[in-house]
C-alpha cells in the first residue's frame, strides 16, 4: 500500500466537514448549534447535505458530534449499539422517556456503550466547544434514529418535517413533503412502554469505563474495553480496545479485521510495508485487513488511543452474552 493509498484511509480531524441540517431538532433552540460528522459511513444522518468521508463501513460506522456550551442532542435511540467517547470537553448523558431516568458526567477519554432500547441524549456542559466520537452497529447504522414524540413535536413546530422515508424537509426553505411521502409517525403509547428506563446504578455500572482506569489497564497490553470478555461485556457486532504508549512493542502485525485507529491523545506513528503516516488527536485511520503494520507514540508525552475491530456478531442489541 502507498502513502497515497493510505491517506486516502485517514480522515484528518483538521479536514472534517460538518452538517449543522444532519437531524430533526436542527432548528430546536437549544439544539440548533450543534455539528455533526459522518467519518466512516453515512451514519444515521437525515440530511441530504450530510458530508460522507469515507463510504465503506467494515460492519459498523464512525461518526461525530460538535456542539459548543449548553447545546444539546435531543431524546432519541437506537436498534444497534451506539458508543460515544469523549475527545474534548465535559459532557452529560442523560436517558428515558424525558430524559429524568438517570444520568452520567463524562470526562475527556471516557467511554460509553448506551444500551440500545432506551431514549438518551447528551449536553455539553464545558466551557469551550465539544467534540464526542461515536460508533455505531452495523453497516446501515440500524437503519436510522427513532425519535420521541416531543422532538418530532418541537421541531414540527420551527418547520422541520420528518419524512416517513427518513430524509428531513425545511419549510423554512420552502420545502414540502413529496407526492407519496407521509411525515414520520409518533411513537404509540404501546411502542413508548416497550422503552426501558434502567436506573443509573445498572447503566453507569455496566456501560461505562472511565479514560485513566484505562490508562492503567493497559501498561503492558492493549485494555479490553467492548468485547465478551471486556471490561463492558457486550456483542454489538464490533470490539473496541485502548491502547496507551507501552502497549504495544512496535512489532508489525496483521489482522484479518478491519481495524479503526482513532487517536486520543498523542502523536502515533502508523508504520507499514511501503510507507508511514503520524496520526494526530481526532484523526480516524481504516487499516485494510491483512495488512502488516505497527502504531507507536511518534513523541514523548501522554499518548492513547481506541482500536475498533469487525467480529462475526451480527449487530443488535447491547449486552448479547450468548
Amino acid at each position: 500500500m502507498t502513502p497515497e493509498q493510505m491517506e486516502a484511509r485517514i480522515v484528518r480531524y483538521g479536514e472534517l466537514q460538518p452538517c449543522r441540517t444532519a437531524f430533526i431538532d436542527a432548528h430546536t433552540p437549544g439544539s440548533d448549534q450543534k455539528e455533526n460528522f459522518t467519518i466512516i459511513g453515512r451514519g444515521v444522518s437525515e440530511s441530504p447535505d450530510q458530508h460522507v468521508h469515507v463510504k465503506e463501513t467494515p460492519g459498523f460506522n464512525i461518526g461525530a458530534a460538535g456542539q459548543p456550551p449548553k447545546c444539546r442532542n435531543s431524546l432519541h435511540t437506537h436498534r444497534t449499539a451506539e458508543v460515544f467517547f469523549v475527545l474534548k470537553g465535559r459532557w452529560r448523558f442523560f436517558w428515558g422517556r424525558h430524559g429524568n431516568a438517570g444520568e452520567v458526567t463524562l470526562e475527556e477519554g471516557d467511554i460509553f456503550d448506551i444500551p440500545t432500547g432506551i431514549f438518551r441524549g447528551f449536553e455539553n456542559i464545558g466551557t469551550d466547544y465539544g467534540m464526542i466520537m461515536a460508533v455505531l452497529g452495523g453497516d446501515d447504522a440500524g437503519g436510522g434514529v427513532l425519535w420521541a414524540p416531543q422532538v418530532i413535536e418541537d421541531a414540527t413546530a420551527h418547520g422541520l418535517i420528518l419524512g416517513d422515508n427518513g430524509v428531513l424537509y425545511d419549510r423554512k426553505q420552502g420545502q414540502q413533503l413529496p407526492d407519496g411521502v407521509q411525515p414520520m409517525p409518533l411513537m404509540s403509547e404501546e411502542e413508548l412502554a416497550k422503552i426501558s428506563e434502567p436506573g443509573v446504578q445498572d447503566v453507569v455500572g455496566q456501560y461505562v469505563a472511565r479514560y485513566h482506569d484505562m490508562m492503567a489497564l493497559s501498561a503492558a497490553s492493549p485494555c479490553q474495553v467492548i468485547g465478551a470478555q471486556a471490561l463492558i461485556r457486550d456483542r454489538p457486532g464490533f470490539e473496541v480496545d485502548f491502547l496507551s504508549r507501552d502497549s504495544q512493542d512496535g512489532t508489525m502485525r496483521s489482522s484479518e479485521r478491519h481495524e479503526i485507529l482513532m487517536i486520543m491523545r498523542g502523536h502515533w506513528r502508523l508504520s507499514w510495508e511501503g510507507g508511514s503516516s503520524v496520526l494526530n488527536p481526532g484523526d480516524t485511520c481504516a487499516v485494510p485487513p491483512g495488512l502488516p503494520h505497527a502504531i507507536v507514540p511518534s513523541m514523548s508525552g501522554e499518548a492513547s488511543l481506541f482500536r475498533v475491530r469487525n467480529t462475526d456478531d451480527p449487530a443488535g442489541m447491547t449486552g448479547r452474552l450468548s
